[in-house]
């Protein structure tokens, strides 16, 4: 689960401060973060690729280095020179988790091996294989409501009960009554992710309520634990925490889980849904090749990821394609930018179901990072999107986009949508 570590944010808003090329951009060039930018960011995108590789970049008083093409965010995302550098006291991005323990995302090596690798014990593929039985009954019940009503809100009345229910539920082993909850503080930790100076004070004051008040659900939930184990991370997390973990590092990694494991599937399930009804053809193929369920996910991983960028800093003196880079420079990684990379991907812009499929499938798209933070819950929610998208074409033999408006969600990380109606 690797949304929170991409939501580590930027102080203050941005402007571009010119190219490594020999024509320059100017801020005009770059909008994708604007909000008038947020239902369509790739034509940005891709001026800014197409113009330089490593472009300049100034988040309030922070100078960064954007990185824009699929060959030098992937060199960062796996090169042991680049980390989050908070530990060592010189990254130049604002802390967003340095009061909740156990966030093991904001972390470089060797603290971050310790915590990933008791969180990845709940990700094997002997508990994931499990997980697909629960998830397809979750959503063969959820869908079959909506085709006796005849309408279906992809995101309110699928994606996120689903999530719900996996996350927070199943693997958290949380009251299933406390839904609305989960999703109240999920989408105002996601949203405070952003640059200060994108939210308003509401914004900011929302996300530390929602932290402080989900801190304390689970510390209320470690105590039942302690008296009444469950098969779930949450137990077997406090069963180690004597001796490996602090209760306050158990209740942050839950606060992790929650947050980066809902916020990935709700917006795979949300931005792919709409990426098959806006391609009829392709929602058609889909259809007539069911096995081409799996493939297709990675497609939407690449095409609209549910995460846009992500921050690392320079942990030693480094370079980049041409561009030296000293210790403590900080870069915000374009994946989403790079998974459009038409030097790595024929036809970039273009959404192809069949791209992932046969024997010779495309270049690993960056949907769920690379290296050490690749997401740790990639696994589940793969099994979350495969069941709700390959049960809706199973079940409705009729869709169709039942909005001719799409509102998506203000934040600049996590790219979601509010809402999803479809007719069936």
């Amino acid at each position: 689960m690797n949304a929170v570590s991409r939501s580590d944010s930027m102080r203050g808003g941005g402007r571009a401060t010119g190219g490594h090329t020999a024509d320059p951009i100017t801020f005009d060039a770059f909008d994708a973060f604007d909000p008038s930018a947020r239902a369509d960011p790739y034509p940005a995108y891709r001026r800014v690729r197409d113009a330089a590789a490593l472009f300049p970049y100034e988040f309030g008083d922070v100078p960064v280095t954007l990185i824009t093409r699929y060959e030098e965010c992937a060199a960062i995302l796996t090169g042991s020179d680049w980390g989050h550098g908070y530990a060592a006291g010189i990254s130049p991005f604002r802390d967003t988790t340095a009061a909740i323990p156990g966030s093991f995302v904001r972390m470089d090596p060797p603290e971050h091996g310790r915590y990933r690798k008791l969180v990845a014990k709940a990700f094997t593929p002997r508990l994931m294989a499990e997980m697909v039985p629960v998830a397809g009954q979750v959503v063969r019940d959820l869908v079959d409501a909506a085709v006796r009503r005849g309408e279906l809100d992809v995101l309110n009345d699928l994606a996120v009960p689903l999530a719900v229910a996996m996350v927070p539920v199943r693997l958290l082993g949380a009251d299933p009554a406390d839904g609305a909850l989960f999703r109240e503080w999920q989408l105002a930790i996601a949203r405070g992710s952003d640059p200060d100076s994108l939210l308003g004070p509401d914004d900011v004051a929302a996300r530390g309520t929602a932290a402080m008040e989900c801190m304390g659900y689970f510390a209320r939930l470690i105590q039942q634990k302690k008296a009444h184990p469950t098969p779930d991370l949450l137990s077997a997390l406090v069963s180690v925490s004597r001796a490996q973990l602090t209760e306050p590092e158990v209740i942050g990694i839950a606060l992790l889980t929650l947050v980066a494991g809902m916020e990935t599937s709700i917006n795979l399930i949300g931005n792919g849904m709409l990426a098959l009804l806006r391609n009829p053809v392709q929602l058609q193929l889909l259809r007539d090749n069911p096995e081409l369920i799996g493939p297709s996910l990675d497609e939407m991983l690449r095409y609209d990821a549910p995460t846009q960028f992500t921050i690392r800093v320079a942990l030693a003196d480094t370079t980049v394609g041409e561009h030296e880079f000293r210790r403590g420079d900080g870069v915000v990684v374009l994946t989403a930018s790079a998974s459009r990379d038409d030097r790595v991907y024929p036809e970039a812009d273009t959404f192809d179901v069949t791209r992932y499929a046969g024997n010779r499938p495309a270049r690993k798209h960056l949907g769920f990072s690379l290296g050490i933070h690749y997401c740790v819950g990639a696994p589940l929610a793969r099994i979350e999107a495969e069941a709700a998208l390959g049960t809706l074409l199973d079940r409705a033999s009729e869709l169709e986009l039942a909005t001719d408006t799409v509102e998506y969600r203000p934040s600049l990380i996590h790219r979601g949508i509010v809402s999803l109606p479809v007719a069936l």
